[in-house]
């Protein structure tokens, strides 16, 4: 098959299988080494070069601790392009003053999302860990001013600041503005 004509799910299902190599941290000679499929057959699947075969999946699910159906379901619609102000979910701590929305599209097996997140006057949230070792975020103050703790150092961010960090301990964000604060968070997965 022509690279033009590539099938969709092919594709996706390629860029899934990269995903789990990279999440492993494994060099195509070590999945190689592994799962008993040749180095250029791993890479050719991965470019979706070629479709695999149920047997070749079969291996590589077996190396990765999943079954089929759920190495398929991970791959099998391509995730909304556009999601509509409406339809983005929000979610509220009434306790702390914390209101989250999901502004991206949501979809498993993407790694990257926009989060836009308001803080009430004094509201004071702290994390033990992070959902995700090496968690990496970006934040950007969009009107107020707010205060971030991680790994033991605090910073100090007025409207139009960006931070960028990648967390491995605890974090703290406490609003520092008498009015609110709101920023986009940019969330990637390690």
């Amino acid at each position: 098959m022509r690279s033009d004509e590539t099938d969709p799910v092919d594709a996706r299902l390629g860029a899934r299988l990269a995903e789990l190599r990279a999440e492993h941290d494994w060099s195509l000679g070590e999945l190689a080494d592994r799962s008993g499929v040749s180095r250029s057959t791993l890479s050719r699947a991965e470019r979706a070069e070629i479709s695999p075969t149920a047997s070749l999946l079969n291996r590589l699910c077996a190396v990765y601790g999943r079954t089929m159906s759920q190495l398929l379901s991970e791959v099998e619609a391509e995730p909304e392009t556009v999601v509509r102000s409406a339809g983005q979910p929000v979610w509220q701590d009434r306790a702390s003053g914390f209101v989250r929305r999901s502004v991206s599209p949501p979809h498993t097996a993407l790694r990257g999302e926009l989060v836009e997140a308001r803080l009430a006057p004094g509201a004071d949230l702290a994390y033990d860990r992070p959902p995700v070792a090496g968690l990496e975020q970006h934040i950007w103050i969009l009107e107020g001013a707010l205060e971030v703790t991680a790994q033991d150092t605090a910073h100090r961010l007025d409207t139009g600041d960006c931070l960028r960090m990648r967390v491995w301990g605890p974090t703290r964000f406490r609003c520092a503005d008498p009015r609110g604060v709101r920023y986009l968070l940019a969330v990637v997965r390690p």
